[in-house]
């Protein structure tokens, strides 16, 4: 079991590790060795996952869950095979902890009379400059 915080954990089993070769700086160690790791988790097919947090994992997600639901993480930042696991698993940690967090509602607000007052008067100087600019022609 993965723990996420006190709430959330998930099973081992929902992940998926394949290793891939990495791309850019490392010499003949990319060309030899698999040490990129993608990582897959089902998104919509989580039972550890409670159903608002499901979505909001999709939408902050983006472009990295594809049609079926499947959330693909690749992690090539280090030369080790285990440090890019590692680095994948943090990744999807942090993406459901900040799924995890319901967003605060908004509180709709009205701009203070001076703001107002500001926005006007600036306003109105900048209509005076753009009528002092223009051309007057005298026939």
């Amino acid at each position: 079991m993965i723990a996420i915080n006190d709430t959330l954990a998930l099973d081992d089993a929902e992940i998926s590790e394949s290793f891939i070769r990495a791309s850019g700086p490392g010499g003949q160690n990319v060309n030899k060795v698999s040490s990129a790791v993608q990582l897959r988790f089902d998104v919509r097919q989580s039972p550890s996952l409670p159903e608002p947090v499901r979505e909001r994992l999709e939408r902050l997600a983006g472009n990295r869950v594809s049609q079926d639901g499947v959330l693909v993480i690749t992690a090539q930042r280090f030369r080790s095979q285990d440090r890019n696991r590692a680095d994948a698993l943090d990744r999807l940690i942090a993406l459901i902890l900040r799924a995890a967090t319901p967003p605060r509602p908004r509180r709709p607000t009205r701009p203070s009379a001076a703001a107002r007052e500001r926005r006007l008067t600036a306003k109105s100087q900048r209509a005076r400059l753009k009528q002092q600019r223009a051309i007057i022609r005298e026939c």
